[in-house]
């Protein structure tokens, strides 16, 4: 609540998630202050919609509510007193029943007085208590965040809510007048109650089919969130609606007039939309105030719903219809009960014009939401009872609500509140039945990692629904997601993370890829520096690493060999952190000349190197951050040289690469590498080769025919015409082994239309 008291301090605690006393003076608007409303005003305006209005119990509890506040002041200086009045006179606009509006005049007495619930059910009776209880927060939370304590108090508030929905209303028209008086509270506190307003109460208040109330309490929250956003919509909508004055009435009186020659009785005004709404929508389309065309709308309220579809015919035989803007919420209501027909014509002036056609009960409805219900009429029998019946809006928030209770945690609760009751999202769950929500648009993998990071790391596969399904697959309402993983996955592909929807799910796949590149260039770092030592015969170990981590400023075992593997710094380095006498080794940097050094390599053995120093290449899939030659790449079978490249990692070379010279005035660069394939698991490797063909009708037909035979897979062709008669093709395509590119290259030269072929080295 939003005052300062005068009672005992240890009632502070019990309400500090919504505002707190000032402790330093606050800037006031100098504003007259309201006369109180008296007893008498409550009473009338209550029989103004209920004659049979209990007033004895209404003059009871304004009398009460009245001592038990005393001398309590708000913020503003004002009498805490006042507040509650207006809380029920916002109430008795929605022309609620009598135990509402008592429920509304007590709210605070248990929170802020000595006032107990005991006392309440003894004096007002057990409904009355009840609603009043679960309007109280809880006190003495041994919790250690604002958050959790806001959760816990929301948990506590929507359960009251799914036992009695009177609750709810009181909560709204409670929040909307600390709303309209939120200039009084400090700055901090502003912003903190402006946000859980726009996030929790106007969201959920728009559930309810609450519209208007919805509306203020968003450009309440608007006004103190961005007051320079909301003054510029403002002056633009009152200039708009000055220059468009007699234009909203010539539509106004032209639809009243054709209505009424055809007929047919109505009422129709018009209506601008709201700052918020009005912003919210140049966000989300990224466009100016002069590019929105439905500023204004207009209601035409019939009186029966064949009314409507008559009335929606005539509009559409005086003006043309806009294209893809009718939707017909009478037959397929939205979930918060709201019901009306919209369509968008060409109307005069040639200006679009927007419509809502409804019945009077409709625009009841889509007004007040659930408060249209006529709660205090006889026969009526329990509100919640009464709205399970007739209300869709609250039998969903009553499902709802049962799930969230189940949250583990009151952060979590929070979290899966503000998600699943107040934002556009679809309601998909586990195999074993457990809800999950996510933002429209969500795919299998958003799924995957609402349900636990680790699931979302390891995903390969799902299904929907019992069928298999591509992970990619945007999700439905009620679908039944089976996410299927793989030890063998421990990080997601990166390029999932364009693929993803939730932030959850991009950060999660972020961070995992960030670890999965980091260990690679650990191992690939380790593996340097170990085979460094054995060359060099001396003993390399861990805890002689960690003493010389100073001298290579660096926290860490892993941030030394990351470094390494990234090229940041030289093994060498490191064992001359470990060994200050060691000597490297730097032949090549003396008077060996130019392809001395690849002639030198190409002179060991024909067969690759089986030396224990020599780091196993497993391929694409290695755990080390390994790429091929980028013209020409290279295959098992091949004799390679791996070349260390700063930040990216080892690029493996053929020995016969001729753009190995490019690397022989950096001999440290250089690792001795050996091929280590499974049998069982055989993977493609990329090559390039060259052929000269015949320029005829169907001779690339033919070489990728003899490609595709021999389980060959191209990857990319150039062509190059280099005579009339020929043409040069250059073809990027991936093999097992250089078995197997031998035989392709053998079946090629077999074709008639083959000059020649060979392999590009790059």
């Amino acid at each position: 609540m939003v005052y300062r008291r005068r009672r005992p301090t240890q009632m502070l605690a019990a309400t500090e998630s919504v505002a707190v006393a000032p402790t330093a003076p606050v800037a006031r608007p100098a504003k007259p202050r309201a006369r109180m409303m008296r007893q008498y005003d409550l009473v009338e305006r209550v029989r103004s919609y209920n004659p049979n209005t209990n007033e004895d119990l209404l003059n009871r509890a304004y009398v009460y509510a009245m001592k038990a506040h005393g001398s309590q002041t708000r913020a503003s200086g004002d009498p805490y007193f006042s507040h509650p009045l207006e809380v029920a006179a916002i109430l008795t606009d929605l022309k609620l029943d009598d135990a509402t509006i008592v429920a509304a005049l007590l709210h605070d007495t248990i929170e802020d007085t000595e006032a107990t619930r005991a006392e309440i059910d003894q004096i007002f009776g057990p409904e009355i208590g009840a609603l009043v209880e679960g309007l109280t927060k809880l006190k003495r939370l041994e919790l250690v965040s604002r958050e959790a304590k806001q959760a816990e108090n929301l948990r506590k508030l929507l359960l009251a809510i799914a036992d009695d929905v009177r609750v709810l209303l009181v909560k709204l028209a409670d929040r909307l007048h600390n709303m309209r008086t939120l200039d009084f509270v400090p700055t901090e506190s502003r912003r903190r109650i402006a946000e859980e307003t726009l996030d929790i109460y106007a969201p959920l208040a728009g559930r309810m089919g609450m519209q208007e109330m919805r509306e203020e309490l968003e450009d309440l929250s608007f006004r103190t969130l961005d007051p320079e956003a909301y003054s510029v919509v403002m002056q633009r909508l009152d200039a708009l609606a000055e220059r468009n004055r007699n234009l909203i009435g010539e539509i106004e009186d032209q639809l009243s007039n054709n209505l009424r020659h055809r007929g047919l009785g109505a009422r129709v005004y018009g209506r601008r939309k709201k700052p918020f709404s009005i912003w919210t929508k140049m966000e989300r389309k990224s466009v100016g105030f002069e590019q929105l065309s439905d500023i204004f709308g207009f209601r035409v309220v019939v009186n029966d719903i064949e009314a409507c579809y008559r009335a929606l015919g005539i509009v559409h035989t005086t003006w043309p219809v806009v294209p893809g803007r009718f939707k017909d919420y009478i037959s397929t209501p939205k979930q918060n009960d709201y019901r009306s027909i919209h369509t968008t014509v060409i109307g005069p002036g040639n200006q679009r014009v927007e419509l809502q056609i409804r019945t009077e009960a409709m625009d009841q409805i889509a007004e007040r939401g659930i408060a249209a219900h006529v709660f205090y009429k006889e026969g009526v029998g329990s509100p919640t009872e009464f709205l399970k019946r007739e209300s869709n809006a609250f039998a969903w928030l009553r499902h709802t609500i049962g799930i969230l209770s189940e949250s583990a945690n009151p952060e979590e609760f929070l979290e899966h509140t503000k998600l699943e009751l107040f934002h556009d999202q679809v309601f998909c769950f586990t195999p074993k039945g457990k809800l999950i929500a996510l933002p429209r648009h969500a795919n299998v993998i958003d799924f995957a990692y609402a349900v636990h990071t680790d699931v979302g790391n390891s995903a390969v596969g799902c299904k929907i629904n019992g069928k298999f399904a591509p992970l990619s697959s945007e999700l439905q309402n009620g679908d039944e997601v089976e996410v299927l993983t793989s030890e063998a996955q421990s990080a997601p592909p990166s390029a999932w993370e364009t693929l993803a929807v939730t932030g959850k799910a991009r950060a999660a796949i972020r961070r995992a890829t960030r670890t999965a590149v980091r260990d690679q260039y650990v191992g690939l770092g380790r593996r340097i520096v170990e085979r460094l030592f054995e060359r060099a015969k001396i003993e390399y170990a861990d805890d002689k690493l960690k003493g010389a981590l100073p001298r290579l400023a660096r926290t860490s075992i892993e941030d030394v060999m990351a470094a390494v593997g990234r090229g940041e710094i030289k093994a060498s380095h490191v064992a001359r952190a470990m060994y200050p006498d060691y000597k490297e080794e730097r032949v090549a940097r003396y008077g060996i000349k130019k392809g001395a050094l690849a002639a030198k390599v190409k002179e060991k053995s024909p067969e690759p190197s089986r030396s224990p120093v020599a780091i196993p290449i497993g391929g694409n899939n290695s755990a080390l951050p390994v790429k091929f030659a980028p013209n020409g790449g290279a295959v098992p079978g091949d004799r390679i040289v791996g070349i260390v490249t700063p930040g990216e990692g080892i690029t493996i070379y053929p020995i016969q690469s001729p753009a190995l010279k490019d690397f022989e005035e950096e001999p440290e660069r250089w690792l001795d590498v050996r091929w280590d394939i499974e049998d069982s698991a055989p993977q493609r490797f990329p090559a390039r080769i060259k052929v000269e063909n015949v320029n005829e009708p169907g001779a690339l037909a033919q070489i990728a025919t003899v490609i595709a035979e021999h389980d060959g897979n191209i990857d990319n062709i150039s062509m190059q015409r280099r005579s009339p008669d020929f043409t040069e093709t250059t073809i990027d395509l991936e093999v097992y082994d250089l078995k197997h590119l031998s035989a392709i290259l053998a079946q090629l030269r077999a074709k008639a239309v083959v000059a020649k072929v060979e392999r590009v080295n790059g």
